[in-house]
């Protein structure tokens, strides 16, 4: 495995949580679900000072832990859709930078365009119930030394995926695989060739049971299209170099 290269780092937090270091020395989390995530190793639930924090959508798998990650790591930016912010506020997070679809922001150095996903987005609050949470997105990462990721969040396949793979030419994809919630393994494979990326890292399985999806199986779905990509997957607590 080659690895990504271009000075970029990214750990794996397990599920959909990562950790990019970037070429400009920058840590920005995506998808803080660390404390309560079953596959995040012991050794990483205390994440450290964070430059700026993603967020893709409300799901407790994704933002469970974001006011405790937020208060301790005191980031400079924690980035959602901006109908989010009003809950973030009520939870006490502070530096929020709230914008919305077809935008691009620079948060710490690195230009982060928000793009469509689709998939559900709804919070759920203390007392258990459903509020309202924007919609899922996705995002473009241009890092300081012009290596763009796709940063997909969750999502099913869908046509505009080409598009991106046209207008921002991405050169590795962060795709989820596990199916039942997201795209499963044929479905990524169909992305990627979308997209055009020729690296892949997959996402959002392996967690529960029910996420049945393998980056073996990927593999061979790209052997199956006949698409020559890359899949760069790791353990939880593993890195990407």
């Amino acid at each position: 495995m080659a690895g990504i290269g271009r000075d970029l780092k990214i750990t794996w937090y397990g599920h959909a949580t990562f950790v990019y270091e970037t070429p400009g020395g920058k840590r920005i989390m995506i998808d803080p679900w660390v404390q309560t995530n079953p596959a995040c190793p012991d050794h990483l639930k205390d994440v450290g000072k964070l430059d700026a924090i993603l967020i893709t959508h409300g799901h407790f798998d994704h933002i469970a832990d974001l006011p405790g990650v937020a208060s301790a790591s005191n980031p400079d930016a924690v980035v959602s859709i901006f109908d989010m912010n009003p809950w973030l506020e009520k939870k006490g997070v502070q530096n929020l930078v709230g914008f919305n679809k077809g935008g691009t922001v620079d948060v710490v150095g690195v230009k982060v365009t928000m793009v469509h996903a689709e998939h559900s987005c709804g919070i759920t609050d203390d007392d258990g119930s459903i509020i309202y949470g924007g919609e899922a997105v996705g995002f473009i990462l241009e890092l300081e030394n012009g290596l763009k990721v796709y940063q997909s969040g969750d999502t099913m396949l869908f046509g505009d995926m080409r598009l991106y793979g046209e207008y921002f030419r991405p050169d590795v994809a962060v795709l989820p695989i596990g199916d039942y919630f997201t795209m499963d393994p044929r479905q990524a494979a169909y992305a990627c060739e979308m997209i055009g990326v020729k690296q892949v890292i997959p996402s959002h399985y392996g967690t529960f049971p029910i996420l049945t999806g393998t980056p073996d199986t990927l593999r061979q779905e790209l052997l199956n299209r006949n698409y020559q990509c890359e899949v760069l997957d790791t353990s939880p607590g593993g890195t990407i170099v």
